[in-house]
């Protein structure tokens, strides 16, 4: 069949080549045999046959498909390369023109993918790479409060600075730090949709060289506000008071001070993690803020507190400090509460602190006290801000950061005299 199909074509004037598989009509037009075609399986076949349009345009050679023998005929692949040698002669680019229509169409098309709808695809394509559910929740809440009743029913490709600015202006000074997220999260979504060929353009909620030129900086108009912190001579003082509260929270509260980790680190601690020989606590890449693995030093105090908390487990639940309920449609027990530490504080009449602050706590500790920095950042698990020494400096110091936590311990379980000072801290200091 395809050599009689062939035939016909020769007898029409689409003559052979010494080309392989080429047939030359002549004005650039050419037919294509070979495996490039697929068949109705959506498979190659070896006897595809396609028409192609040669050119020449600023000194360069190309070629446009015009379509397959079986759908474009003789005559009408004369009238397409026709068509394109016009456009050739006025200057034009006949592939460029293809493409130009192409986009068009994709546009006209995602006029009927609003903000919302995009924003929604969005989410679900980095659902997974995010660190929680809860980060998600949180994208999904604030585009629902501040953005979708501005522009949740436009399309992606028509949003433009004065539609970001409006939404941006009641809140920019009065919640900086909700407003700085809320235009980072409409910069990702016009963006992800430019990369889907949903819209052309700018991103108009881009800050630099853009809305830094009519917003003021977040830090011109609000604070940066610290979590409140205990003062570190007060450690000790506090650490007693501490460990006279009952109940889950007050045992992870005080692990949390113990190990100077970040609170959703030890509510989300598993007993899998756990070494009792090592004394080491290990927390995967996924639960930690610089997605690296960080392993703890565990004190004799610190795993004291483990051995009380294993008498809560709920039926052999994974959590380290269980919520004291299941999950639902599951067998095991649900994590403590990110507020239940904050409802303890309270209780105990320090309203006034918040977990997190700890962390300050013993980083003072640590400065005041001569202790290495060093080993005191690494023991926060903060990345090291100097890529030279980031480089070089491939381990984790848990010896060194072993004496560093037994020594914050042993100040933690220090209640000084009245006039007591640092002094009465030298011999618990690490060395290096």
């Amino acid at each position: 069949m395809a050599a009689r199909a062939l035939e016909k074509l020769s007898a029409a004037g689409v003559k052979n080549t010494n080309k392989p598989g080429m047939y030359g009509d002549g004005g650039g037009l050419w037919l294509h045999v070979g495996p490039n075609a697929l068949d109705e399986n959506g498979k190659p076949t070896k006897t595809g046959k396609s028409w192609i349009f040669r050119y020449m345009i600023a000194g360069k050679a190309r070629e446009m498909g015009l379509g397959p023998l079986h759908t474009i005929g003789l005559s009408e692949a004369r009238d397409l390369a026709r068509e394109c040698r016009k456009q050739v002669l006025a200057g034009d680019d006949p592939l460029a023109a293809k493409e130009t229509k192409r986009k068009e169409r994709k546009l006209q098309a995602a006029k009927a993918i609003t903000f919302k709808d995009c924003a929604g695809k969005y989410i679900a394509a980095n659902r997974a790479g995010w660190r929680n559910e809860k980060h998600a929740g949180q994208w999904e809440s604030t585009l629902k409060t501040y953005v979708y009743p501005t522009i949740g029913k436009l399309s992606v490709g028509e949003i433009d600075t004065g539609h970001v600015t409006k939404i941006l202006h009641p809140i920019w000074t009065e919640k900086a730090e909700t407003a700085s997220r809320v235009r980072g999260r409409i910069e990702s979504v016009l963006n992800f949709a430019t990369t889907h060929g949903w819209r052309t353009g700018e991103n108009p909620a881009r800050w630099r060289g853009h809305l830094e030129n009519v917003l003021p900086k977040k830090s011109k108009v609000a604070k940066v506000e610290h979590h409140a912190a205990l003062p570190w001579r007060e450690a000790g003082a506090f650490m007693k008071a501490l460990g006279s509260e009952k109940g889950t929270a007050a045992l992870a509260l005080r692990f949390a001070i113990l190990t100077a980790a970040r609170t959703g680190e030890v509510l989300g601690a598993q007993w899998s993690e756990i070494d009792l020989v090592a004394k080491v606590w290990t927390v995967p890449a996924g639960r930690m803020k610089a997605d690296r693995e960080h392993r703890v030093p565990l004190t004799d105090e610190a795993i004291a507190i483990l051995k009380e908390t294993a008498k809560l487990r709920v039926d052999e639940g994974d959590h380290v400090f269980p919520g004291g309920k299941k999950v639902k449609g599951g067998e095991k027990d649900a994590p403590l509460s990110n507020m239940a530490m904050l409802v303890l504080l309270r209780r105990m009449g320090r309203g006034d602190l918040t977990a997190h602050g700890f962390r300050s706590t013993f980083r003072d500790w640590a400065a005041e006290t001569g202790q290495p920095a060093d080993i005191a950042e690494a023991a926060l698990a903060h990345v090291i801000g100097n890529k030279t020494t980031a480089a070089y400096q491939r381990g984790d110091l848990l010896d060194r950061r072993r004496k560093l936590m037994e020594a914050w311990a042993t100040w933690c379980a220090h209640v000084p005299a009245e006039g007591g000072n640092v002094r009465e801290m030298r011999a618990a200091e690490v060395t290096t």
